[in-house]
């Protein structure tokens, strides 16, 4: 299943709600939509610095990603950015692949 880095920033809104609810509450919230698009949630972390948590997940496909992306964000309690991970067996089958791009000019 497709790997996504998902990285959430609160509000000043959303960080009041971690701290009267609690880090594990708030895990145990994005693990559970995180199941309901059938994926698996593998970590779960709270930061210091430009971003607050870093959550990486196994989703069916891009289209689960961006449910829980635009689902989180709607919130409007945190902003997220999703990355798509690659495995070193995905980079392996991209070298192989060699499309026909002409350079511009």
């Amino acid at each position: 299943m497709p790997r996504f880095l998902v990285i959430a920033a609160y509000s000043p809104q959303g960080a009041r709600a971690v701290m009267a609810g609690g880090g594990s509450a708030r895990r145990s919230v994005f693990e559970h939509a995180v199941l309901d698009l059938h994926g698996r949630l593998e970590t779960f972390d709270f930061a210091l610095g430009e971003a607050d948590v870093y959550a990486l997940v196994e989703l069916p496909d891009a289209a689960a990603a961006a449910a829980l992306s635009l689902t989180i964000s709607g919130g409007g309690v945190a902003s997220v950015r999703t990355v798509v991970l690659l495995s070193p067996e995905d980079v392996d089958r991209a070298a192989q692949l060699h499309p026909h791009y002409p350079g511009a000019g």
